[in-house]
């Protein structure tokens, strides 16, 4: 059981049982009454967000939620595929609103985890950051900073990011799969 003032950003918590995911949370006072957590909840079964406020006197339950590591193996019409960790033979698929938009910087045979709330699939998890190599990158044209300084590049798994000028085809550059960002040249 989580008190009010441990309802936290990136817990899970089950509120009327269902599992959400904590994004924001913020203890105040109004005046003289108790404190209360004006929170920012995601349901992960919907993806519908809610703004909930929990009071002193309240508390939820902390969600269970199991991870196993699955390989990526590939994408084909829409389905992305995955296998067991050790067993290559145990295949299985997730839709692309199951998936979500990070599974753009995974390269194939990749290991990534998928989120289980009891036995219903949640979602997949992707690491936070990826080394992918630049696949496409046009040339830097000196003088051309009226954008900013960057350039949209392809990286090898398909997926496009902006970058620096000085990144050229062939290197290796780390992403931010949260935010979709380029991080840093490796």
């Amino acid at each position: 059981m989580l008190e009010y003032n441990e309802i936290k950003p990136r817990k899970f918590i089950v509120y009327e049982g269902e599992p959400f995911e904590v994004l924001d949370s913020h203890v105040f006072r109004k005046q003289q009454r108790k404190p209360v957590n004006a929170t920012k909840l995601r349901n992960l079964f919907t993806g519908k967000v809610m703004e909930i406020s929990f009071h002193q006197s309240e508390k939820v339950d902390e969600a269970e939620i199991d991870t196993r590591k699955v390989k990526y193996l590939y994408e084909n019409r829409d389905q992305y595929w995955f296998c067991e960790e050790k067993n290559p033979s145990q295949r299985f698929s997730f839709d692309s609103d199951t998936v979500g938009d990070q599974i753009k910087f995974v390269k194939q045979n990749s290991l990534v985890d998928v989120l289980q709330f009891g036995d219903r699939i949640l979602g997949v998890r992707v690491p936070i950051k990826v080394e992918l190599k630049v696949k496409d990158a046009p040339p830097a044209v000196r003088g051309n900073t009226v954008q900013g300084g960057v350039k949209l590049v392809t990286v090898e798994t398909g997926a496009t990011v902006n970058v620096p000028m000085f990144i050229n085809e062939g290197d290796t550059i780390r992403i931010n799969t949260e935010t979709g960002e380029y991080t840093e040249r490796v």
